[in-house]
């Protein structure tokens, strides 16, 4: 069973996969404005901006997280 979830700002959607999650920390030692594990959601994508959100996202060592742009109109 897959278990996906998303989290979208209207710029940027964040994917999380919580099966790939190897739990390095990577997210919230980066970014703990947004990636707060103790909190549910644990993703507050309104913690920071999209472009520092994205730069957590790419340094996520399992895959785990991944990232799409959201197409302005």
């Amino acid at each position: 069973m897959e278990d996906k979830k998303e989290y979208s700002n209207g710029e940027v959607t964040v994917v999380w996969q919580a099966e790939k999650c190897i739990h390095s920390a990577n997210c919230v030692k980066n970014n703990p404005q947004v990636f707060q594990p103790k909190m549910r959601p644990w993703i507050n994508i309104e913690g920071s901006s999209s472009d520092k959100i994205i730069e957590t996202v790419k340094k996520c060592p399992s895959g785990a997280l991944s990232f799409y742009q959201n197409n302005q109109s």
